[in-house]
């Protein structure tokens, strides 16, 4: 099973600028995440941010926030309890009007709306692995998403509670993976059109 660009979401978990100084690795972490934000933006798969108790950590850094399509200040740790969900699931399109349509002639008929297309793969990144990240992932696979969690855009204040997070994720059943194995798999080919610009991300 590989990632698809075409099924994708990007989601960034808490880069505030009054925690990530306190986080294990974090300007790697910090940097890895605007890596995968900007591959994001180039294979147009949607990006969303959240940032926790904004008031009290500060918000994520503009270089993120300005990738990011909306950002989402919470109070819960997971994001999906305060609506990240919403946002990843396009809302149902309205019943079309007009009782008397179908009698008209075929030819005459407007087509049925296709539905929204809806991407199934959150791939998922954020701080602390521990907490927010932890239990956003947790609410999203209950919900049936497809949970990819890029390890090495994830950070906590300490190694063990970071790699603590990472066995339970994979035990709950979500896909472990690095920044580059989601830049590749987006690409799937060197002769994608935006091969060179995204290799140019991640060297």
């Amino acid at each position: 099973m590989l990632l698809d660009a075409d099924d994708s979401q990007l989601v960034l978990v808490d880069y505030q600028t009054r925690l990530m100084p306190a986080i294990y690795e974090g300007p790697q972490v910090l940097a890895n995440a605007v890596r995968l934000a900007r591959m994001a933006e180039l294979l147009e798969v949607p990006t969303w941010g959240t940032e926790q108790n904004p008031e009290k950590l500060g918000p994520n850094p503009p270089e993120l926030r300005g990738l990011c399509r909306k950002t989402l200040a919470k109070m819960h740790f997971s994001a999906v309890s305060d609506g990240l969900g919403d946002w990843l699931r396009p809302p149902a399109r309205p019943a079309q009007g007009g009782g008397n349509a179908r009698s008209l002639p075929k030819n005459l008929q407007k087509p049925a709306a296709a539905p929204a297309a809806e991407r199934q793969t959150v791939v998922l990144a954020g701080c602390e692995a521990h907490v927010c990240l932890l239990q956003t992932a947790l609410e999203l696979i209950e919900q049936e998403f497809d949970v990819w969690v890029v390890t090495d855009a994830c950070g906590s204040r300490t190694e063990r509670n970071r790699d603590a997070a990472f066995d339970r994720l994979a035990s709950a059943g979500a896909e472990l993976v690095t920044t580059e194995m989601v830049a590749f798999e987006w690409l799937r080919t060197a002769d994608h059109p935006l091969f060179r610009d995204v290799q140019a991300l991640i060297k």
